[in-house]
């Protein structure tokens, strides 16, 4: 069943950038731990992973139907130059949208639009979430069934934390621990309010 995951990778301090946006030659060196070529779907970019990483990032990538990301990200990005590297459709949350095209949605809208559109774009697929307000946004309105962390062994001391301010949220699990050079990979379940039994 198609399931709605956020994920990202984030230092031991809960961050996924550091201040003013840096630190990602730290989060993401284990994009080129291992001796594993690995070519993104669109073909924007080859990593070089550990034999435990491309199985776990190779797996995500081909469950994963369809993205949700905020404005600030795709901005950042400069809209991925036409496509997301990850190949599949991506709704962007805005309050300044855009122009659909065949790789972007622009949703001025709720969270619970935005995955909506998603869904129907990842048809049996999963939904993936950028972190953040959107993560937060997606979470609170529960969204979000399965929460993945590539834990990076790095305090950044601030900067961008994985999960905009708000309430607290049990987890369950870890399900799966994969443990890999400069990095693990952690993935749990939500629970939500209306799953819990007396």
């Amino acid at each position: 069943m198609s399931k709605v995951y956020t994920g990202a990778s984030t230092s031991i301090d809960g961050y996924v950038s550091g201040p003013d946006f840096s630190g990602f030659d730290k989060l993401f060196a284990w994009y080129e731990a291992g001796d594993v070529a690995f070519t993104m779907p669109t073909g924007a970019m080859t990593v070089h992973l550990t034999p435990a990483s491309a199985a776990h990032y190779g797996g995500l990538l081909q469950a994963t139907g369809a993205l949700v990301v905020g404005r600030r990200l795709y901005d950042f990005t400069n809209g991925w130059n036409g496509q997301h590297p990850m190949g599949v459709h991506t709704v962007v949350l805005t309050h300044r949208p855009l122009e659909d095209n065949e790789h972007f949605t622009f949703i001025n809208g709720s969270i619970d639009e935005a995955v909506a559109v998603a869904r129907k774009h990842a048809g049996d697929k999963h939904v993936g979430l950028n972190s953040g307000e959107i993560a937060r946004q997606a979470l609170d309105a529960g969204l979000v069934d399965e929460i993945f962390l590539d834990l990076v062994p790095v305090i950044l001391g601030g900067g961008t934390p994985f999960f905009a301010p708000g309430k607290g949220y049990e987890l369950e699990g870890p399900v799966s621990v994969i443990e890999s050079s400069y990095v693990t990979h952690l993935r749990y379940k939500v629970k939500h309010e209306d799953s819990k039994t007396d």
